[in-house]
C-alpha cells in the first residue's frame, strides 16, 4: 500500500488572551505535535478520551481549522501551502463526516439542495438533469430511496441523516474522509447498520477513512489500525489486532480494561486511574500522564518520552519500553 496522507509534528494551539489589550497569556494545546501516516484503503482509528484533541486532529488535516505549526502532505500535495482558491479545488479529495447528523445537516434545505451543494460549488454536474441523476444515485448507494429527496432533514431518523451526511461527503467522489464520531449519537442497532455501510462503500469507491471515536468496540470493528491519544499527543499506534491483544502503554491498558465484556461470567481486571485528565492550558512537565500513571517514575516528571518503534511496528511513547 502507498502513504496517501503523511502529517509531521502537527500542532493545535488556541492563544488564551485576557486584559485590555488581549495580551496573549498562555495556550490551550488542542494538539502538540502529532506525527502519523494514513495509508492508501485503510482505516485508521483515532481513539482517547473526550477533550484529548482527536476531533481537532481531523479538522486541522482537513484544513476545516488552521494549524499553528506542523506539516501536512496528502498525495504528495503540501495541504498547508495552498491558497485560497486551490484548498476550495483540493476539496473534492478530502470530506468529513459529521458527528451530530441533527446539527450538521441545513434544517431548511431538503435533501434534494443539501447533496446537489458540493455539486454544484464544484462544476461536477453541468446540468439540472445531470444533478438530479447524481442525487439519486447518491440516495441508493446510501441505502434511501430517491422519492425521499424532497424532503427535509428533520422528516428523517437519526439514522437516516448520517447516511445522507455520508451521501453529501461522497457526492465528490473524494479519496479520503474524516469520520468524527459517525455513529455515536445513534442507538446500537443503527450504529451496525451504518458501520456496515461504511465498509460496503470503503470497499466499492476504494475509500481511506480516519475514524475519530471514543467507542473502542466499534474501533475494534471498523479499523486496521489504531492511534491512541492523550492530552494532543499519541501515546500509541499499532495495528488493531495487536493493540487490542498486547496495549502497551498505561493509558491504553486502562481504555482496554473499561470495554464491556459480552460473557457475564468472565471475569476481568479492571484499572481505575486516579485523578482527572490534566488541564492543557497547564500540562504536566515531561510525559503528560505521568501525574495518574501506576508506574510513573522520576524521568517521566521530567522527561517527554518521544514515540518509538520497537521490532514488531508497535509504536509507544513510554519510558517502559
Amino acid at each position: 500500500m502507498s502513504t496517501l496522507l503523511e502529517v509531521r509534528n502537527l500542532k493545535k494551539h488556541y492563544p488564551i488572551r485576557k486584559g485590555f489589550f488581549s495580551k496573549q497569556v498562555g495556550a490551550v494545546k488542542a494538539v502538540d505535535g502529532i506525527t502519523l501516516s494514513v495509508e492508501q484503503g485503510e482505516t485508521l482509528a483515532v481513539v482517547g478520551e473526550s477533550g484529548c484533541g482527536k476531533s481537532t486532529t481531523g479538522r486541522a488535516i482537513l484544513r476545516l481549522i488552521e494549524p499553528t505549526e506542523g506539516e501536512i502532505m496528502f498525495n504528495g500535495t503540501d495541504v498547508r501551502s495552498l491558497n485560497t482558491e486551490q484548498l476550495r479545488r483540493f476539496r473534492t479529495d478530502m470530506q468529513m463526516v459529521f458527528q451530530d447528523p441533527y446539527a450538521s445537516l441545513d434544517p431548511r434545505w431538503t435533501v434534494q439542495r443539501i447533496l446537489e451543494e458540493p455539486l454544484r460549488t464544484h462544476g461536477s454536474a453541468a446540468s439540472s438533469g445531470e444533478l438530479k441523476s447524481r442525487v439519486e444515485q447518491l440516495m441508493e448507494v446510501v441505502g434511501l430511496s430517491p422519492y425521499q429527496a424532497h424532503r427535509f432533514p428533520h422528516e428523517f431518523s437519526g439514522g437516516q441523516r448520517q447516511r445522507i451526511g455520508i451521501a453529501r461527503a461522497l457526492a465528490l467522489n473524494p479519496k479520503f474522509i474524516v469520520c468524527d464520531e459517525p455513529v455515536s449519537a445513534l442507538d446500537v442497532s443503527i450504529q451496525a447498520q451504518v458501520l456496515n455501510l461504511m465498509q460496503d462503500l470503503q470497499e466499492q469507491y476504494g475509500l481511506t477513512y480516519m475514524f475519530i471515536s471514543h467507542d473502542l468496540s466499534v474501533v475494534k470493528f471498523i479499523s486496521d489500525r489504531v492511534a491512541v491519544m492523550y492530552l494532543g499527543r499519541v501515546v500509541e499506534l499499532a495495528p488493531t489486532k495487536e493493540l487490542f491483544a498486547k496495549p502497551l502503554h498505561p493509558y491504553t491498558q486502562a481504555l482496554m480494561s473499561a470495554v464491556p465484556v459480552p460473557n457475564p461470567g468472565q471475569k476481568k481486571q479492571r484499572i481505575v486511574l486516579t485523578g482527572d485528565v490534566p488541564n492543557p492550558e497547564t500540562p504536566p512537565s515531561g510525559c503528560a500522564f505521568h501525574p495518574r500513571c501506576p508506574y510513573a517514575m522520576d524521568r517521566c516528571k521530567s522527561e517527554a518520552p518521544a514515540l518509538r518503534t520497537l521490532d514488531t511496528g508497535h509504536q509507544v511513547s513510554c519510558h517502559l519500553y
